[in-house]
């Protein structure tokens, strides 16, 4: 059965690979050097082979003849035992001494024996032997010829070194690449290690993380999304947690009231009045009112963990505008006392619109009948304008300050108004995404002062 490549590849680890591609990288250098060595070694064992004959050559050719059994001979005859060496002559003969053979010659050694070239050097394979020939005098040439038995096998002993090198420097960048891809990769290790864990079991602790390399730094970005995940995950728990308790008493309520109304629709239950029923009607559609509230709310706040939306050229005057028809149809006596000043950003125009008009519902929630609200939208110059909203109530207890954007925080005074807690935290929340800030006070006349700083240019 042919097992898939996509398998193969799996199970052929990074490591491994690592290894494979330090061996042959070495195996690739060592081998070229290798090669680059044997070739100039080579190349100067036979050119040193050449330069050693041409000169005994030549000094044989200055060496005086020598009388020896009444025939004129070299001199040079009596000092080549380690070559062989004779005298051609123009008509094909040589002489050449009985103890060191006769040197191969041929066409070429012939014709510098007839004066048609001034040297020859050449290797004879018939004997595997190098020759030179010189002229030796007229119709004649000297000679030399020596075998390259000595010089292979140097070379030969040359390449079973080169070999043997060779051959360990790839097991040692072998043994030096697995080392280095263990050290290497044992911060990718622990990374996966630390995803399979949290996979497992959902733990987000972060990995410790030594060392100030490029993994060091991939295992601290890791370390930084880690820490978003948590606090993602805690806030969506605290958001489940503060829904449920939230959810509860308006949720009692509603089903009290719907038993006491299928409880006196039966036959033998207690009657109701049509004071007592109209009463407990207009509570219900009060707590529905209140439950699609506190929903939307809930739904509004979740958005804050999906991917930041692609912002657009936003009008904050438009913006305010539109907030401010939305909460005069349900503002009743209160007025608004309203003065914007150009001003543009980048943004989410709905989501702004949004907590806008959130801070205005607040301000209509605690402003006394008659009263007005006061809006302002003023640059303050330094690259930010502030949306201020203020109103005549009570205004806000220094205790309840720090806490009046917190999620599903209500002060004692509006406990006994309608609303959900979440209003003011959607306002921060849709400050926040566009770079913003929001802060609560009171007004010097009175009333809370509630204002969403946001950056931008005039428009």
């Amino acid at each position: 059965m042919t097992v898939p490549a996509v398998g193969r590849s799996r199970r052929f680890s990074l490591r491994s690979r690592v290894t494979l591609l330090a061996a042959i990288c070495v195996a690739g250098a060592v081998g070229l050097v290798s090669l680059g060595a044997y070739h100039t070694v080579r190349t100067n064992l036979y050119q040193q082979l050449d330069d050693s004959l041409v000169q005994r050559a030549a000094a044989a050719v200055e060496t005086p003849p020598v009388q020896s059994r009444l025939q004129q001979i070299p001199g040079a005859f009596l000092a080549s035992s380690d070559i062989q060496i004779g005298l051609l002559s123009a008509q094909g003969t040589i002489t050449y001494p009985g103890e060191g053979g006769q040197p191969p010659w041929g066409p070429q050694e012939l014709a510098v024996a007839r004066g048609n070239a001034s040297i020859s050097l050449r290797t004879d394979p018939a004997t595997d032997s190098r020759v030179v020939a010189l002229p030796s005098g007229a119709g004649q040439a000297m000679v030399l010829a020596q075998p390259l038995g000595p010089t292979k096998r140097t070379l030969n002993q040359l390449s079973v070194v080169l070999f043997l090198i060779s051959g360990a420097g790839i097991v040692v960048a072998a043994l030096a690449g697995t080392a280095v891809a263990r050290a290497g990769l044992r911060p990718v290790e622990r990374l996966t290690s630390a995803t399979e864990r949290i996979a497992r079991t959902g733990d987000l602790r972060p990995i410790p993380v030594s060392g100030d390399d490029e993994l060091a730094r991939l295992t601290h970005s890791f370390n930084t999304m880690l820490g978003t995940v948590a606090e993602s995950r805690e806030r969506q728990r605290q958001l489940v947690a503060d829904a449920g308790h939230e959810l509860r008493t308006p949720l009692t309520s509603l089903r009290t009231n719907l038993e006491l109304l299928l409880s006196a629709s039966r036959s033998a239950g207690p009657r109701l009045s049509e004071r007592d029923r109209a009463d407990i009607e207009a509570d219900i559609r009060g707590q529905l009112d209140e439950l699609t509230q506190l929903i939307g709310d809930l739904v509004e706040l979740a958005r804050q963990d999906e991917p930041r939306a692609e912002f657009e050229r936003v009008d904050l005057v438009e913006v305010v505008e539109r907030a401010l028809d939305r909460a005069r149809r349900r503002a009743g006596e209160i007025r608004f006392d309203v003065r914007l000043e150009p001003w543009v950003l980048s943004g989410d125009s709905s989501a702004l619109e949004r907590a806008v008009l959130n801070l205005l519902d607040n301000a209509v929630k605690f402003a006394p009948d008659g009263s007005s609200v006061r809006v302002r939208l003023r640059p303050l110059g330094d690259g930010t304008a502030v949306v201020e909203v203020a109103d005549f109530g009570p205004g806000i207890a220094p205790a309840d300050l720090p806490k009046v954007f917190d999620r599903f925080y209500r002060s004692s005074e509006a406990r006994t108004l309608p609303g959900s807690g979440l209003g003011l935290a959607i306002v921060k929340q849709a400050a926040e995404r566009h770079g913003g800030v929001v802060y609560a006070g009171n007004a010097p006349e009175g009333g809370a002062l509630l204002t969403m700083r946001l950056p931008g240019i005039p428009g």
